[in-house]
């Protein structure tokens, strides 16, 4: 009897502790969602800056400028499109493109210089602002030092040459190959550089979906490891939200607003990209809500301008559902003009007529906690009502706050009523108006086209 502790050891040195470890439950659920979110992004807004058209200088320097006014917007995030040096070697346009990264470690001198970066995010945070910087880990410039100096990093097509990413028309570029070790590392440390060095607070990444999702866990990890960090991914998925991402892109949102605003779709479009939201991806995390973005913008001629009479009522459902909401740079000023990008082609501010309805907006986003980002927010809940193929009802609701929003997605006036008056009965304020609403189950509300009224309470 006395040997067998030492028998008992060589048993858990040849099969391993976890042999001897309480049986686990398989039938209790384990979260999906295993990284945290940093606590100053529950109720975030997000604003998107293109430095090069941004101001007529196109600098940091004239940008920070503006931060106090974008502040007053209510915004939380600023997002400044990559920083980097552009490469030459078949650039596209005068200027190149932003996602053709000729040096990782390095700012763009067309924008200033390290220092004047490391300025305008020192005073984003003391304007209570955190910055994200895009970040472009699938391809480089063809003439990327990397190309010379580390070869076996890239891919390479039939012949042995570098090759663009395939299919699409992005000659200027050249594919990594996430097979390299080293490029993983280098990747990494170019990643925590900016954290470390710019105090910067995560990325935007470009095409998040083209580069293997391990790597993006482990950057994460490296990240959090010096600070809390944010990461937004260019791309629509469940795995990405695991270890790696905080917010991915609402890609089908943005699509069923513009066939629903061109009378392809009706609301049912909606309900599908809701469904998707609540049914496919995990519960504790964000989606971001655009009307535009600089690719929306510049490229494929699907921005603001496609929306027309819908894009205020497109605007206030990005806000009171479920996602954080994204401003692109001069959408507070009503512009719906599409901006180049490869070359300058400086934003023309007009005063900023819509300034107010975006800052009432993220108000509101801040201020209810129903509208609050990830598990920090409630639930969208359907309120059924008499026109439903025109018209989006529903109720975002906890112990504190509860918000109510019917949206007439119609070009025409619609009157409705409602089903389930247990869930959206009471007493409310409107909050456009600021005046107090008693809705029961006899309640009737007409609303004109593309009009809305969002109840709060």
């Amino acid at each position: 009897m006395k040997r067998l502790p030492s028998l008992l050891l060589c048993f858990c040195v040849a099969f391993g502790a976890s042999a001897l470890a309480a049986p686990v439950d398989p039938y209790q659920p384990v979260p999906y969602v295993k990284l945290t979110h940093p606590e100053w992004s529950k109720n975030a807004t997000i604003y998107q800056i293109n430095t090069r058209q941004f101001t007529t200088e196109g600098t940091f320097r004239a940008a920070e400028k503006e931060l106090p006014r974008i502040k007053a917007l209510n915004v939380d995030i600023i997002w400044l499109l990559p920083v980097h040096p552009i490469g030459e070697k078949n650039r596209k346009g005068g200027l190149g493109s932003p996602y053709a990264v000729k040096d990782y470690l390095g700012v763009n001198p067309e924008f200033g210089t390290l220092a004047d970066l490391k300025h305008f995010v020192a005073t984003a945070h003391g304007l209570g602002m955190h910055v994200i910087l895009d970040w472009v880990a699938n391809h480089t410039a063809w003439d990327n030092p990397l190309a010379a100096q580390h070869p076996e990093w890239y891919q390479k097509n039939w012949k042995g040459g570098f090759i663009p990413t395939p299919w699409f028309d992005w000659s200027d570029i050249i594919n990594l190959d996430y097979s390299q070790p080293g490029l993983r590392k280098y990747m990494t440390d170019a990643l925590k550089y900016w954290v470390k060095e710019a105090d910067v607070d995560g990325y935007r990444c470009d095409v998040a979906g083209f580069v293997p999702v391990d790597f993006w866990n482990n950057a994460r990890k490296e990240m959090d490891a010096i600070k809390p960090v944010f990461m937004l991914a260019e791309w629509e998925s469940r795995d990405l939200h695991a270890e790696a991402f905080d917010m991915t892109y609402a890609w089908s949102w943005y699509e069923a607003a513009v066939n629903v605003a061109k009378g392809k779709s009706d609301v049912g479009a909606f309900a599908n990209y809701y469904s998707w939201n609540e049914g496919f991806y995990p519960r504790d995390i964000m989606r971001m809500n655009f009307t535009s973005n600089h690719d929306k913008n510049a490229w494929d001629g699907t921005g603001p301008e496609q929306l027309g009479d819908a894009l205020p009522l497109a605007t206030v459902l990005s806000v009171v559902s479920e996602g954080m909401p994204l401003i692109y740079n001069s959408q507070e000023d009503g512009e719906t003009k599409r901006l180049k990008f490869f070359e300058k082609d400086p934003i023309e501010w007009h005063g900023h007529p819509q300034a107010d309805f975006y800052r009432k907006l993220f108000a509101l986003k801040h201020a209810n906690t129903a509208l609050w980002n990830a598990h920090w927010g409630a639930r969208m809940v359907q309120v059924v009502n008499s026109a439903p193929a025109a018209v989006l009802s529903f109720v975002r609701r906890n112990d504190r706050d509860k918000v109510f929003a019917v949206l007439n997605f119609s070009k025409e006036a619609k009157t409705v009523k409602f089903e389930d008056a247990g869930l959206y009965e009471g007493t409310y304020t409107d909050y456009f108006s600021g005046e107090k609403v008693e809705l029961g189950a006899a309640t009737s509300l007409t609303l004109p086209a593309w009009g809305w009224r969002v109840f709060v309470k």
